[in-house]
């Protein structure tokens, strides 16, 4: 399974790989020049952060896949600014400098949301942040969070 080296991870703590997820979770492939991921996608990954906390695990993942390759150290200090002085996020963050990783999980662009469920069975592929597609993905993460 094509997964950031714990290198990779500039915010937060490295999350270990879906197939050791003991808990459902959320990766959402973003971009900063992405006016959908920033303004809508962003917020929603902390919506849900706030609504489930510890019962999921959440990681946004920053591809150039559709956007700039650019060098980590013009990518990294935006990254690592944003994530932790303007939005202060309360998940990881990790660079997929290369886009090789969204390129491996077939992303259409960002944002795109990957669900998977513990053990990391990869439950819904979802691309866009509009209203529906976050419907989709709360729905999903409430059907398999269950009661606990």
């Amino acid at each position: 399974m094509d997964w950031p080296a714990p290198e990779e991870f500039v915010h937060g703590d490295p999350l270990p790989p879906p197939t050791a997820w003991e808990r459902p979770g959320l990766v959402m492939f973003f971009n900063l020049e992405c006016p959908g991921c920033v303004s809508r996608g962003i917020p929603f990954l902390k919506r849900l952060h706030a609504e489930f906390g510890d019962r999921v695990n959440l990681l946004a993942l920053h591809t150039s896949r559709g956007h700039r390759l650019l060098p980590r150290e013009d990518v990294e200090p935006t990254l690592v600014k944003f994530a932790r002085d303007y939005a202060r996020l309360p998940f990881p963050v990790a660079l997929d400098l290369s886009g090789d990783l969204a390129r491996s999980w077939e992303t259409e662009g960002t944002p795109h949301w990957l669900a998977f469920a513990p053990g990391g069975e990869l439950l819904r592929s979802v691309y866009g942040s509009q209203e529906n597609a976050q419907t989709r993905l709360q729905y999903l993460l409430e059907e398999v969070v269950g009661g606990e």
